[in-house]
């Protein structure tokens, strides 16, 4: 899972809220939306209602058992409220930590009626994101991130936009540029930039994804609707069959001038007993937690057809940057120049970058640490930061200027200052290039020491998550723009399945209509305008929340922390739904075939006498083996609803062997459980003296 951890403990006041919702969905309005308990929100009315009557002598039923029925199921059908409003509690409780998100980001607005010249002494006001305004100016220094969606307006930056592009290489934004647009929560590495804001209040993409989690509207996927016409059709022959007992009882009366009277009472609550009410109780509340699941991971299902759609994919189309590797470029090899020896390349490398504080800064102080240098920064040095301007950092010690950055910056830095490039290290550099790392160049003064590879790393643990996914039947295909002997190495070192170099737009959106083609279902991630096509075309599409807004709207999921690996989280959480739902349906219907059996001998045993050889729980009456399966018929809702917000635990294993499972725990169990529970809860109304 993600580094997210899924809580489903119900607090206080989340309790109190479902509590109430419990009563408000008692409407005809609501309960019609079930039609299985549907039936027993009408069978609750209609023993209400004989009840009352037996209690006036008005009708020939024991009015004890008439009223405990119609509490019972009365509370049936609070239970099977409660489940999915306690779901839907939680989902729109995620809309208060959506807001949070925008409220972590200060913003720095410009004080009104100042000119954009001295952008260091500009006066400002903090607030939070949120409240920002369209064509507000906000100043963003190197180091903070920036608030919103906006044009730059002054200043030239480096951004890091990583989690838009996939691309660890920074990008320079600046006014009057072709490229002058930010996105919020991007990063500002260097120098000052004024942004406008673009957005009116209330409208941006993370506003309308917190109008979308409130409105807890949720559409029934195609599996669902699907499984609700089995459960209705289940209800409907049970209700059938259930109807021909009343005058099969009242013959066998009447011709055998024995057995007692089998009232509408107990053909309701026999009905309830034996239709599939526990599964049509929480299949609501199921489908609802997976989505506040994927909630809790910060990824917003746009649809419930996305989260089951991502139960059953086969196939896994990966981004290389910043999923399968960390997209934070890594020092990996110094290379020094001819004539340099290489201990003074690596000294000065380190030197430049003790105090750099950026990823690859660091990284090149790690690196030259684990070659045995140690070296640590004079009193008199001076640091110079890295400048949009110059593409270059490096410090200074007594008049010499060690620095490094782009080739082409300090060739030109070089070359200004009257020195040469030689042609072994345009050599280095571009067999660098070529293997899709990032070469940094080193020099003192005018002299060029050598170069600093920049490789992505692959993330640690990633082979094992592609196992487990292999075993589970899915194939996992990196996506990249390196070439071909760079995306086979990385391919290679990660563990995935297969691998597709030099993608363009047009290759992925063919690649996956060629996948399903074959009948896979495919997912992939997203963040630019590029993927857009093919996260529209994929099965399961999770876009970047910092990726651009043709990516959001194409994509069906979006993840809020921009976090590409996030896909093979919401896999496993679409496979964690379907099997909770198949769990739950297998007990329910292996819970209604017991209880049919546990009923029906001691409930119709006074009409027919030979029964009593089935009734092998030796349940102590007619009216307690009926009142005791429906109190379990309650109770067993009230219990599993934890299990259906958390759901089943998941683990990796093939189709076959997951079914197996399913089968042996909730299948066998469902047979199990009731014979239990009934005899349990006879045994407590024969005790307390109530039959």
């Amino acid at each position: 899972m993600s580094k997210h951890t899924v809580n489903f403990a119900i607090d206080k006041e989340l309790f109190n809220t479902a509590f109430k919702d419990s009563f408000k969905k008692l409407s005809p309005k609501e309960q019609i939306k079930n039609k299985v308990m549907f039936l027993v929100y009408v069978g609750a009315i209609f023993i209400t209602i004989l009840s009352i009557l037996s209690v006036f002598d008005l009708y020939s039923e024991d009015p004890l058992f008439c009223s405990i029925s119609a509490v019972v199921l009365w509370f049936t059908v609070l239970f099977a409220n409660f489940a999915e409003a306690i779901a839907q509690s939680k989902a729109k409780a995620q809309a208060q930590s959506l807001r949070s998100i925008k409220k972590k980001t200060v913003a720095h607005r410009l004080v009104a009626g100042q000119q954009l010249t001295d952008l260091e002494n500009l006066k400002t006001e903090s607030l939070d994101a949120i409240n920002l305004k369209k064509d507000d100016m906000v100043l963003v220094k190197a180091g903070e991130m920036i608030p919103c969606d906006g044009q730059v307006v002054a200043g030239l930056a480096s951004v890091n936009e990583s989690a838009i592009t996939g691309e660890s290489a920074p990008v320079i934004r600046g006014a009057g540029c072709d490229t002058d647009s930010v996105t919020g929560g991007t990063t500002v590495l260097s120098d000052i930039i004024v942004i406008r804001v673009v957005n009116e209040v209330g409208s941006s993409f993370l506003d309308k994804m917190i109008g979308m989690v409130e409105g807890a509207v949720r559409k029934k996927t195609p599996n669902e609707v699907a499984l609700s016409i089995v459960l209705l059709c289940l209800t409907i022959i049970f209700t059938l069959v259930t109807l021909t007992l009343l005058p099969f009882s009242d013959f066998a009366r009447e011709q055998l001038s024995y057995g007692s009277f089998i009232g509408y009472s107990v053909i309701i609550v026999l009905l309830v007993c034996l239709i599939p009410t526990t599964i049509g109780s929480l299949l609501s509340a199921i489908g609802i937690a997976g989505m506040s699941r994927l909630l809790m991971c910060n990824v917003i299902a746009k649809s419930g057809h996305a989260v089951e759609a991502a139960g059953d994919v086969d196939v896994l189309l990966l981004d290389k940057t910043g999923t399968i590797t960390y997209g934070n470029r890594q020092a990996n090899k110094f290379f020094a120049a001819d004539g340099i020896m290489r201990s003074d390349m690596i000294r000065c490398s380190l030197l430049a970058s003790l105090s750099d504080t950026t990823p690859e800064g660091r990284s090149i102080v790690t690196l030259a640490k684990k070659e045995g240098f140690n070296d640590k920064l004079p009193e008199n040095a001076a640091f110079v930061p890295f400048s949009a301007t110059s593409c270059m950092s490096g410090v200074n010690i007594d008049g010499v200027n060690i620095k490094k950055g782009s080739p082409k910056a300090v060739f030109n830095h070089v070359k200004n200052l009257g020195g040469r490039v030689d042609d072994k290290i345009e050599c280095i550099v571009n067999t660098i290039a070529s293997l899709g790392s990032t070469p940094l160049v080193v020099c003192r003064n005018e002299t060029i020491l050598g170069v600093i590879e920049l490789k992505d790393i692959v993330k640690s643990g990633l082979k094992e998550r592609f196992l487990q996914l292999r075993k589970m039947g899915i194939k996992t295909v990196m996506v990249t723009g390196d070439n071909e002997l760079t995306a086979a190495a990385i391919a290679a070192e990660a563990g995935v399945d297969d691998f597709i170099a030099a993608a363009t737009p047009e290759l992925k959106l063919e690649t996956i209509r060629n996948y399903q083609k074959k009948g896979h279902l495919v997912a992939m991630t997203g963040d630019g305008t590029n993927d857009a096509p093919a996260l529209a075309q994929a099965d399961v599409a999770v876009a970047m929340n910092a990726g651009t807004q043709s990516a959001r709207e194409a994509a069906n999921m979006v993840d809020l922390d921009s976090s590409p690996t996030k896909l093979l989280d919401v896999v496993k959480i679409g496979k964690q739904m379907l099997i909770t739902r198949g769990a739950l349906t297998t007990f329910s219907i292996a819970n209604d075939l017991a209880k049919f059996f546990a009923v029906i001998p001691a409930a119709f045993v006074t009409t027919y006498p030979q029964l009593e050889m089935l009734n092998i729980m030796h349940l102590s009456s007619a009216p307690s083996a009926l009142l005791s399966a429906v109190i379990f018929n309650a109770l067993i809702i009230i219990a599993l609803i934890p299990l259906a917000l958390h759901g089943v635990n998941f683990k990796s294993a093939s189709t076959k062997k997951l079914l197996f499972s399913n089968i042996m725990i909730y299948g066998i169990g469902g047979l199990i459980v009731p014979f239990i529970g009934i005899k349990l809860i006879d045994m407590v109304l024969c005790f307390i003296g109530i039959f």
